[in-house]
């Protein structure tokens, strides 16, 4: 099975929409996706998630099923907060160094306990476990049950699956998916907008897998499409 994660197109936060850019960039995935097609696609339940992956939709003559769990409103609440240094943002967009250092380098299945996490009136911990266990139920129903830090394939499938979210949430969840804690993922990684992450669920002879990433934050339909592209809309690529 291949799941594509795909964060929304250039957006307009309230009210939530896309930006003329964001609608450009939802097209542009469309004709990506339109190459080979997707077996299902899902979306959170924002409006710029739903309007990136509706002319996908479009073109392939698929549903949107909307996955509530994937919203960034739900993320936000654990992960989005007024900072130790007076800003306010998610806790992963700060210096780096104030995640991942020597002393929180080490920390894994603890990694909350971290000094940088402390002071704060958030449940990091509980946050993340609502995610994990959310997706855990996803990837279930899609055949592969999470046992330790691998999946046991129980319905094997060679879908291709996409689904339409978000930044924050994003780089939470494939922490997860890829067993890496996520404070070493937020400050390692990051999502730009209409970006697209692939991973591969190999069917293996002996009944486990875990996902392999080909791709992380593509953005080759961009290029492709001749648009105007800026990370986040701040770094020229």
């Amino acid at each position: 099975m291949l799941l594509f994660i795909v964060r929304h197109g250039d957006p307009i936060y309230n009210p939530d929409s896309l930006t003329p850019k964001g609608h450009l960039q939802a097209k542009a995935l469309a004709k990506r996706f339109g190459m080979h097609g997707l077996d299902k696609i899902y979306a959170s339940p924002l409006i710029r998630a739903q309007q990136t992956a509706q002319p996908t939709a479009e073109l392939l003559g698929l549903p949107i099923k909307i996955e509530e769990w994937t919203s960034e409103v739900l993320a936000a609440d654990s992960f989005h907060l007024d900072r130790h240094d007076g800003s306010r943002g998610w806790i992963f967009h700060q210096n780096p160094t104030v995640l991942k250092n020597d002393l929180s380098h080490t920390l894994v299945d603890n990694w909350y306990e971290a000094e940088c996490f402390k002071g704060y009136d958030k449940d990091f911990k509980g946050g993340y476990e609502r995610i994990k266990n959310a997706s855990d139920e996803f990837l279930a129903r899609h055949g592969y049950k999470r046992e330790g830090s691998v999946y046991k394939i129980i319905n094997p499938n060679e879908e291709r699956i996409a689904v339409f979210c978000h930044q924050g949430f994003g780089v939470t969840w494939l922490s997860h998916l890829l067993g890496i804690p996520p404070h070493i993922f937020w400050t390692s990684f990051d999502l730009t907008h209409s970006s697209v992450t692939v991973l591969n669920f190999e069917n293996f002879e002996n009944g486990l897998t875990s996902p392999l990433c080909l791709q992380l934050s593509d953005m080759s339909h961009i290029f492709a499409d001749r648009l105007p592209f800026k990370y986040n809309n701040s770094i020229d690529m």
